[in-house]
């Protein structure tokens, strides 16, 4: 623990102090770039792509746990052993997350980054708890889909072996039922370069995507509820894809004008 309060230093100050509704985000984006946000929301529902486009656009690391875990199986590093019950759904322990969280913090502070939005941490009450003792997090944007959309999701994700890109061979097209919207979402394909590479993840089955969900109804959901005390959590429901959704959450982030901007500039 002490590595995590050694990293998290005060010089990560917040700008954002909960004013969603006001004009000075954009202001406050080109003052200062140290945000430190947090992506929450079922497995699968896209917390990796939009944390990674709002990494780009605010300039500040998209830091994904998910992503740290399978690199750790990858390379066969010292907690690789450990790491085995991600393939079955189930959570990684409070330690092993801390540790691969701080060491990736410390990298990036030797690099000089500042700021950061956090992807698929914390998931427990106990997390979210021990973030808050050595950092303030500033915003918890809570990402929302349907299950069943999820599910589908889920299971037409693919990677690429040769270059590590992500795509999505599933054609989503469901039905409004049950009080429950209808949603399109078109296939996101590979180019020819990477067709013939694409690997599906090794929890990406159906059995373990229900499981995954089952347990994050049980543990993180809860998180849910201690952010949305704190009056730190904008929740977000997904209307479609990717060209749907992303200008739609940058308009509920007051960020729209900054894309604007930053488009014009560029």
């Amino acid at each position: 623990m002490a590595a995590m309060t050694r990293i998290f230093k005060p010089q990560f100050s917040s700008i954002f102090k909960r004013s969603l509704s006001t004009s000075t985000v954009t202001e406050d984006v080109n003052k200062a770039r140290c945000f430190q946000w947090v992506f929450l929301g079922c497995p699968g529902v896209g917390k990796g792509t939009y944390a990674s486009k709002l990494s780009n656009l605010l300039g500040v690391p998209h830091i994904a746990t998910g992503d740290l875990v399978r690199h750790e199986l990858s390379t066969s590093g010292p907690l690789s052993s450990q790491l085995e019950v991600i393939n079955q759904g189930k959570l990684v322990s409070d330690e092993i997350i801390f540790n691969l969280l701080s060491k990736r913090l410390e990298d990036g502070e030797s690099r000089g980054e500042s700021g950061f939005i956090l992807d698929g941490f914390p998931r427990t009450i106990r997390q979210a708890e021990i973030l808050d003792s050595v950092t303030e997090i500033d915003l918890v944007v809570n990402l929302k889909l349907r299950e069943d959309v999820l599910i589908e999701k889920c299971l037409g994700r693919r990677t690429c072996s040769e270059c590590g890109k992500g795509f999505n061979v599933a054609s989503i097209n469901v039905k409004a039922k049950n009080g429950l919207p209808a949603m399109i979402m078109p296939p996101l394909p590979p180019p020819p370069n990477c067709a013939s590479k694409l690997i599906s993840r090794a929890d990406d089955t159906e059995s373990v995507v229900k499981e995954r969900l089952r347990v994050y109804k049980e543990k993180s959901q809860p998180v849910e509820d201690y952010y949305r005390k704190q009056g730190k959590l904008m929740e977000f429901d997904l209307p479609g894809g990717i060209p749907e959704s992303w200008p739609k959450l940058l308009e509920a982030l007051n960020l729209d004008d900054y894309n604007h901007k930053k488009s014009a500039v560029a």
